[in-house]
């Protein structure tokens, strides 16, 4: 479970914080995947929201007695659709029943052990293989190649297959962060679709995944074609708060600053846990942008 704002140091596309109490449960999960969920407690809950795969588990030596599990690079990735904890039938994640059918204590446990029956079911809900939009621009491998195969035997291939197959990993990404941003370029505000209903914005990774970025919406941003251009190449950047920061070696700041939204801020998600995440800005910042 994670909660934006919570006590724990947490960048879930990085880092889950926990208490030696749980380290039991998530030593298990080392090498093997997860799902993330939004306590139901949460105002307008996310459900569970995105997928993981543990690489290893630290002592975290800056808080005694807790500790982290690392995740993966290149594995986590946000669901593009909300999937509630129950629905019509029932919880959607069938390991929180008692035997009498009701809802059991295990619901509220923080961390808890998936059946590959639920994992599967909870990533086809969250990540429908008849939902997604290719990115604009064609990638030049085959959609059904995959990087690694080196799955969990308990866990269904074909799962794994799409969430490590790379050209689906960057429509799932390109999806979650333009729903985010209603299609709208968070510089410029402009929300531009052709004639074909596609957006114009496109969504960017504010940490190159080249350089470890996760394919996370804290990690990404809609941004328009030239926007797009500037940011990748450090003419602009956001400071925490997400002011927009223009480098100093643009040659005509002023057509850049007529591009920017009135604000002079980068228009986000009214969510918290979807808006640009600080650690993801300050790298930018510190290995990307011009000052």
């Amino acid at each position: 479970m994670h909660k934006a704002g919570s006590i724990y140091d947490d960048i879930p596309a990085e880092r889950y914080q926990f208490p030696a109490q749980y380290l039991g449960r998530a030593e298990p999960c080392v090498a093997d995947w997860i799902v993330y969920l939004e306590p139901s407690k949460v105002r307008n809950s996310r459900g569970y929201f995105a997928v993981a795969k543990v690489e290893r588990i630290i002592p975290d030596d800056n808080a005694p007695g807790m500790f982290v599990a690392l995740i993966e690079p290149g594995t986590y990735l946000d669901f593009i659709r909300a999937v509630p904890f129950s629905g019509p039938e029932g919880p959607i994640e069938r390991g929180v029943l008692n035997e009498a059918g009701a809802i059991s204590g295990r619901a509220q446990a923080a961390v808890r052990p998936l059946s590959s029956a639920d994992f599967a079911r909870i990533v086809r809900a969250g990540l429908p293989e008849n939902d997604i939009v290719l990115p604009r621009v064609d990638d030049a491998e085959a959609l059904d190649r995959v990087h690694d195969l080196q799955a969990p035997f308990h866990v269904e291939r074909p799962i794994i297959e799409r969430l490590i197959a790379k050209p689906e990993r960057k429509a799932f990404f390109r999806r979650a962060v333009l729903q985010a941003y209603d299609e709208t370029c968070a510089v410029t505000g402009w929300k531009l679709i052709n004639g074909g209903g596609r957006a114009e914005a496109e969504a960017a990774h504010i940490k190159p995944v080249e350089h470890g970025g996760p394919d996370s919406i804290q990690n990404g941003i809609a941004l328009s074609g030239t926007a797009h251009w500037m940011f990748d190449r450090g003419l602009i950047g956001f400071d925490d708060d997400l002011g927009i920061l223009v480098s100093r070696q643009v040659n005509d700041r002023s057509s850049v600053e007529a591009m920017i939204n009135k604000t002079g801020r980068a228009l986000a998600p009214g969510r918290p846990s979807l808006r640009p995440h600080p650690a993801f800005l300050a790298w930018h910042r510190e290995h990307c942008f011009k000052h």
